[in-house]
């Protein structure tokens, strides 16, 4: 469970154009059997931007993961970049490229295992590594209110950690 703050910086609606930033703070808590719950709390500090690109749309956003207790918890640094391009009247294209970078190693976990955006493990042996993943899928827009999504998900460097492939769907409903 996390709580925080976003900001916009900027926001150019002729130019379609947009920057914010965010801290949010993600409470311990959870069970540690499920690899949930450890350390004391993390910062996230973040700052996003979108961009229309001739008929792309660009979304970027960077931010570092800051634990309150660094033996428990890893710190990590990550560059996240989102393209999308309409295809037909409700439907979109998108690719990603993330990138991972894991600035400490901690010590609350044994295995120099990366956790990715899923979980910080606290992982011993894995500071200075980077994990960089890409992923393709559709967005389907069946009303103004309503997104339903699919993406696949694959590493792009020899280095995982839990990530081997992923499936990504989701849906979302405004109001």
């Amino acid at each position: 469970m996390a709580a925080g703050l976003k900001y916009n910086l900027i926001r150019d609606t002729c130019n379609q154009f947009l920057v914010s930033g965010g801290v949010t703070f993600e409470l311990p808590i959870g069970s540690t059997r499920s690899l949930q719950g450890n350390g004391d709390g993390e910062f996230h500090l973040f700052l996003t931007g979108m961009k229309k690109v001739g008929d792309w749309h660009w979304i970027s956003g960077s931010g570092f993961r800051l634990p309150t207790n660094r033996a428990e918890e890893n710190q990590v640094w990550y560059w996240s970049n989102h393209w999308d391009r309409k295809i037909s009247n409700n439907l979109y294209f998108l690719t990603e490229v993330n990138w991972y970078h894991w600035l400490n190693s901690s010590r609350a976990f044994a295995l120099p295992v990366e956790g990715g955006d899923l979980f910080n493990l606290g992982s011993a042996g894995i500071a200075g590594n980077n994990i960089v993943t890409g992923a393709v899928g559709t967005k389907y827009k069946p009303s103004s209110n309503m997104e339903l999504g699919v993406a696949f998900e694959f590493p792009l460097t020899e280095r995982r950690g839990v990530l081997d492939n992923r499936l990504t769907v989701d849906a979302i409903f405004r109001y």
